[in-house]
């Protein structure tokens, strides 16, 4: 039994302590944000906050998670009002497929946490996902809009 806390709930779950902490939330506790894009950690689809820091979830066993605050996508809208990252998001139409888009607002988010006013060098250093669209101008827009509200 390895014992959670998945935005901000405390969950046990009875897996292998091995087990991508990615496949945890998704399968047993059944937060699908979450996405799975390669399984190597280089894509960075699967990006959640364990306490605080933007982690690639495919690979990291859930044994390491045990005892952190984990964060998902599902937590950061509140009361039905989109976090002001995913409300830039939208604004600046930084998606396009949407697939790598949940892994980027978790990523963008650690690092408006850590650093409420990014230069695009410090954009490009901290959010290093992946997106086959080719949105990155506009993720880049996203962050400073985010920085702003």
């Amino acid at each position: 039994m390895v014992k959670l806390t998945v935005n901000g709930k405390a969950r046990s779950v009875d897996v292998d302590p091995n087990t991508p902490l990615l496949w945890v939330i998704r399968e047993q506790i059944g937060l699908t944000g979450t996405k799975y894009g390669c399984g190597i950690a280089a894509c960075g689809s699967c990006t959640v906050l364990v306490d605080g820091a933007a982690i690639r979830s495919c690979n990291l066993p859930v044994s390491a998670a045990a005892g952190k605050k984990i964060e998902t996508v599902e937590s950061l809208a509140q009361g039905g009002k989109l976090s002001k990252v995913q409300q830039a998001f939208v604004e600046k139409q930084a998606p396009q497929c949407g697939y790598c888009q949940t892994g980027m607002v978790m990523a963008v988010t650690a690092l408006l946490r850590s650093n409420p006013k990014p230069s695009d060098a410090d954009i490009d250093a901290a959010v290093t996902n992946i997106c086959r669209c080719g949105t990155f101008q506009e993720v880049r827009a996203a962050v400073h809009a985010a920085a702003k509200a």
